[in-house]
């Protein structure tokens, strides 16, 4: 019997053995189909979900690959009823079929007959689905295609989008070759998109999801919706897409809270989208402004739910979706996958980092007890205080202090939740501030300073968690976050990402107060990245040379 570092359970729980030598091939290859649940020291618990397996499905994987991976690499014999479940489960993916019919337009097809008969009689598909044409086929209107798609992954039979998409209006949209070209990795993400049609291209934050969705705009040579998560990221992308393509500015609009130009190539903000008057989505006009070829979603993962309906309503358009990670903490990942369309390409971190794209990271947890007092006050708090006091606590300031002390002279972001934790120690700092209030044109000045070297240490709250390429930053302070997100984690990782000129190792410490929730939330945290291979040491902050 092998010594293989995976014990299979039955419950469909996976557990690691971190330390086996087998273990980074093991996660590698356990990546596609499994959902990392916990990750301490010595065993990772990852989870089978029907989701994971769907995704798995849709990129091309089978179930005899599945099965073969955990056969290869358990410990002990698998279970077997977990691998007729996980066959069964595979199985499900594409037993319906959205097609376009000559005759009928589009029709949900049936592989089988039985399941299609389930889904007729729910209640839940009542009012999305038209005439019967026989035993296998039933006609759907065009205009409940999302919301059938959602509705059918609920029921637990997740249909193949197989119906196509309107081409939309053409412009042509080139890629220059002016001394540059897509990455290995960057050309087999937009060749799986396109191979499916719609969906999710997940990358590392610094590994280039912008020159992806610039590759899919040139391969489409279509009119072009993105949508991203603010202005500075909406300017961002202008500026790369004119310096990539042979777009000029004059094709390309912003539709923002201070501009609303439609061009054949236009860049709107989720939060002008989302924006209601009396009751009513102002802008929505917007989506039907232009015959849109191709609609890109920058960080798929935020969506709002807003933005899932209006994609329900968008299915013969070609969908896009960039993220470096699918976790979502309000467990919608299933109507990414319904609405968007299902992962298309993932590449690990690690894999990334190896080929030289991105720099390598070095994560520290620093521990800072409290002192008698402020865990008094702590442990006789209301419940839904306790986390703002822990992330908070005075300590850090000196901690953070160390740390700066520690790495000076090389680009430092400090990044927390609370705006009044923040000044303080921009003022104790002396460091300039970014925060929500700063001015589009304020961010843009600091953001160009820091990239010169002209300031070396940045203050920023969560604005800066998204779509903020700073290069040259190197280290990362995390004082303070919006409770247990893995996403945002993985975000504020990818803030210092991008590789270095010298080929230095990029430093993210996350200060935590020890023996609160904050200590608890920073477990939480961590689990994405655990996922992807990187460990967090554990550091006492007396170590650093920090008094209680």
């Amino acid at each position: 019997m092998p010594d293989g570092p995976l014990i299979v359970q039955s419950d469909k729980t996976l557990l690691l053995e971190v330390d086996h030598d087998q273990a980074d091939a093991c996660r590698r290859a356990i990546a596609p189909f499994a959902e990392l649940e916990r990750a301490p020291e010595h065993v990772h618990t990852y989870r089978l979900t029907p989701l994971g397996l769907w995704n798995a499905r849709a990129a091309g994987h089978d179930a005899e690959q599945v099965v073969d991976t955990l056969l290869e690499f358990s410990r002990y014999p698998v279970p077997h009823a977990l691998l007729v479940d996980v066959a069964e489960t595979m199985s499900r993916y594409g037993r319906l079929q959205l097609v376009q019919d000559p005759v009928h337009g589009l029709v949900l097809h049936a592989l089988d007959a039985a399941v299609l008969a389930e889904v007729m009689k729910s209640r839940r598909t009542a009012g999305l689905l038209g005439e019967r044409l026989d035993a296998t086929d039933v006609v759907v209107h065009p205009s409940e295609r999302g919301h059938l798609k959602q509705v059918l992954v609920k029921l637990g039979w997740p249909a193949e989008d197989l119906a196509g998409y309107v081409d939309g209006e053409a412009h042509q949209i080139d890629l220059r070759e002016d001394g540059w070209a897509l990455r290995p990795y960057q050309q087999q993400a937009v060749d799986g998109f396109f191979h499916g049609g719609s969906g999710v291209v997940v990358l590392p934050c610094g590994a280039g999801k912008t020159l992806v969705g610039a590759g899919a705009m040139a391969r489409s040579s279509t009119t072009t919706l993105i949508l991203v998560t603010n202005t500075v990221s909406a300017r961002q992308w202008r500026d790369e897409l004119v310096k990539r393509t042979s777009l000029t500015e004059d094709e390309i609009g912003e539709y923002s809270g201070t501009r609303k130009e439609v061009r054949p190539v236009t860049i709107a903000t989720y939060q002008v989208l989302t924006t209601k008057r009396k009751g009513v989505y102002t802008h929505l006009e917007l989506l039907d402004a232009r015959d849109w070829g191709l609609i890109v979603y920058d960080e798929v993962h935020l969506l709002p739910a807003p933005i899932f309906r209006m994609t329900a309503d968008l299915q013969a358009r070609r969908r896009l979706g960039l993220t470096a990670t699918l976790v979502r903490e309000d467990g919608r990942e299933d109507e990414v996958f319904s609405l968007i369309g299902p992962k298309r390409f993932d590449a690990p971190w690690k894999d990334i980092e190896s080929q030289g794209y991105i720099a390598p990271a070095e994560c520290v947890e620093v521990r800072l007890t409290l002192p008698d007092h402020e865990r008094m006050t702590y442990a006789t708090a209301e419940p839904e205080d306790r986390y703002r006091l822990a992330a908070t606590a005075v300590g850090k300031n000196r901690v953070v202090d160390s740390l700066v002390a520690k790495h000076a002279g090389e680009q430092t972001l400090v990044i927390g939740q609370y705006l009044d934790q923040l000044h303080d120690l921009a003022e104790h700092l002396g460091a300039d501030l970014i925060t929500g209030e700063t001015t589009v044109r304020e961010r843009q000045r600091l953001f160009e300073a820091f990239r010169t070297g002209e300031i070396t240490t940045l203050v920023v709250s969560k604005v800066a968690n998204f779509s903020i390429d700073l290069p040259e930053a190197s280290v990362a302070i995390q004082v303070s976050g919006s409770f247990g997100s893995r996403q945002e984690e993985a975000q504020r990782l990818g803030r210092i990402m991008r590789p270095k000129a010298d080929g230095k190792t990029a430093h993210f410490y996350t200060v935590v107060a020890r023996d609160t929730v904050d200590q608890d939330f920073a477990a939480h945290r961590q689990r994405f990245l655990a996922e992807q291979g990187y460990a967090y040491t554990i550091v006492d902050a007396e170590d650093l040379g920090v008094a209680r």
